[in-house]
């Protein structure tokens, strides 16, 4: 099958908006993209996902990339489709629905923390990987696997990485993540979600500029 390519972006950081309710989306999104996110991922167990993922797909330009987490199912990745949702992520590695969302043009971020569940992802046409839980297995955990896997893959490393972190990461060549509850919670205001987001981008920044 052939691989959907992850997209140029100056910042490889998906925005991971477990909770979002629907009214809150427009304001939300809007000013994660407005501060310079370009990748945004609104999970499937949040309140009624997929009308916040028709509100974001909207409202965001074209070469933003909004899309679901937690995908399990293949009629999961129909409704994304529909939605306008062009962002894949789940938290395991199901071939078939991989596959499905990969045929319906998706970037896909399956959730691996072992060799064989990365292989097998790979097989199946994944953009790129997102280890996960990232702090159990550090850069260098995640670094001993990436050297089996396809060169052309991006490496995403999520769960306990943040704007306090990135250089630990960085400095072992991986640059792409997925940031949750440090940049958004249920209840934070859409102020709050932005200064949230400059102060992880100016980190990001300072941490790709320390390694040079």
């Amino acid at each position: 099958m052939t691989r959907i390519p992850f997209p140029a972006m100056r910042y490889p950081l998906v925005a991971i908006l477990r909770g979002l309710k629907p009214e809150e989306t427009a304001g939300v999104v809007g000013t994660l993209i407005e501060a310079g996110f370009t990748a945004i991922e609104i999970p499937l167990n949040s309140p009624d996902p997929f009308r916040s993922i028709e509100t974001a797909a909207k409202l965001a330009p074209e070469n933003c990339l909004i899309g679901a987490g937690t995908v399990l199912t293949v009629e999961d990745v129909q409704r994304l489709d529909d939605a306008g949702g062009r962002l894949f992520v789940s938290p395991n590695v199901d071939v078939p629905v991989i596959e499905a969302a990969a045929a319906k043009g998706m970037v896909t971020l399956p959730g691996v923390f072992t060799p064989t569940e990365a292989l097998a992802a790979a097989r199946a046409g994944a953009t790129g990987l997102k280890f996960f839980p990232a702090s159990v297995l550090g850069p260098s955990g995640i670094n001993a696997i990436r050297a089996v896997l396809p060169p052309e893959l991006l490496i995403a490393a999520v769960g306990g990485v943040s704007d306090a972190n990135f250089g630990d990461y960085v400095d072992a060549g991986i640059s792409a993540f997925g940031l949750g509850s440090s940049l958004y919670k249920p209840g934070l205001s859409a102020a709050e979600v932005g200064e949230r987001a400059r102060r992880t981008l100016a980190a990001y920044d300072a941490a790709i500029a320390a390694r040079g």
